[in-house]
């Protein structure tokens, strides 16, 4: 029920970002109800396969030298590798108020993967937590976080979509 109600909600709240949300809810479906099986690991290894190669050479044969290399270029990949580390410095600044907050009980850890990369994000709290204590199991609590920074980007860009049109 959980992706139908989120499609729902984010479509009547934000159209613009209806078709981000919706798809990231479709392949959530797919793998929680459990009826579509073969349609689930299609997805998730020929299907996604085909779209990154299709998506890679369609932007690629798009985008010629005279527009890409261009300071403009560079500032945005700058800007947005300070995005990155300032949404992971916020995380854990976060979960350590969540740590002091709860007495204890949130690893400050999972804050740093509310960062929409997953599932790398969640795989590095995991790797981090377990050299500090071989017995964290930090990766689906991280989990949590990282889908929930996935749903947020596909917001903000369904706002930035209905702010620019």
């Amino acid at each position: 029920i959980f992706p139908i109600v989120v499609a729902l909600i984010t479509s009547l709240i934000l159209p613009d970002a209806a078709p981000l949300v919706g798809m990231l809810m479709l392949g959530n479906l797919f793998k929680v109800c459990g009826v579509t099986e073969r349609l689930s690991k299609t997805a998730q290894n020929e299907l996604i396969n085909i779209v990154t190669i299709l998506l890679g050479v369609s932007v690629g044969a798009t985008c010629n030298a005279e527009n890409f290399l261009k300071p403009q270029t560079l500032y945005i990949i700058a800007l947005g590798l300070a995005a990155f580390a300032f949404a992971t410095f916020g995380g854990v600044m976060f979960g350590n108020i969540m740590y002091w907050v709860t007495g204890g009980k949130v690893n400050p850890l999972i804050g740093s993967a509310g960062v929409s990369a997953v599932p790398m994000a969640a795989r590095v709290s995991q790797v981090v937590g377990q050299k500090e204590n071989p017995s964290n199991f930090l990766l689906m609590h991280a989990m949590g976080p990282n889908v929930a920074g996935v749903i947020g980007s596909a917001v903000a860009a369904g706002v930035f979509l209905a702010l620019f049109q």
